[in-house]
């Protein structure tokens, strides 16, 4: 199986097991998934993959989820909501980097295999840790007040994908902008950088485009209050 084909599949998985946990659990479980799709995100982050000729990181599908669980939020329960959600989701990537950082400086036993792997996973440089926790909180809290703006301006449920898409793709144009100019800053050549911001783009929006079908269900969902 190719890594198209496979990214293509584990996708359309993750947004599927996002509209499961919302059909059960109402918006508690936007705001769990939201939790834990920021911290997972920063795990998978540390993988790189060749994607459509281009090399790219593994995070951004599970942290494209997260704009779309703040979107429903957003569309069903107001902006208030979606904002609560998105602190909720720093908070945990927070206390996750502080406590992966202490548990890394634990001196490991003789018989210790995981060490290694967990310095390859959370030891990272201050620099991209600062980028991704700036790039998360500036670009979901302006995707929440995008969304907010443009429901405002196409109201009506056919136009809910222009809201939709609008606010999840600039939103994720202004993460990739805040990340890659604070992670990146001074470590390569302008061209290179340049290079690695639309390559990261390019990934994000093509999740972007896919999460749509996925909020129109969402979106005809109801609950007992």
């Amino acid at each position: 199986m190719t890594n198209e084909l496979l990214w293509i599949i584990f996708a359309l998985i993750n947004f599927s097991m996002l509209l499961v946990v919302y059909r059960i659990f109402g918006k508690y479980g936007l705001f769990v998934w939201i939790g834990m799709a920021t911290v997972v995100a920063n795990i998978q982050v540390v993988k790189t993959v060749e994607l459509f000729g281009l090399t790219a990181t593994l995070g951004n599908i599970i942290y494209g989820t997260a704009f779309l669980a703040t979107d429903i939020l957003n569309e069903k329960y107001g902006k208030e909501s979606a904002k609560k959600a998105v602190w909720l989701g720093f908070s945990a990537l927070i206390i996750m980097t502080i406590m992966m950082q202490f548990s890394i400086r634990f001196i490991p036993a003789e018989s210790d295999i995981a060490q290694s792997g967990l310095e390859a996973l959370f030891g990272i440089v201050p620099q991209i840790a600062i980028g991704s926790l700036l790039a998360y909180i500036v670009s979901q809290y302006f995707d929440v007040w995008l969304y907010a703006l443009l429901k405002r301006s196409f109201p009506k449920d056919r136009q809910l994908w222009i809201r939709n898409n609008g606010s999840t793709m600039i939103s994720q144009l202004l993460d990739t902008a805040v990340f890659c100019g604070i992670a990146f800053y001074g470590l390569y050549p302008f061209d290179v950088w340049l290079e690695i911001f639309w390559t990261t783009y390019f990934i994000k929006f093509i999740v972007s485009v896919l999460d749509t079908p996925f909020l129109y269900a969402a979106k005809s969902f109801s609950f007992k209050e």
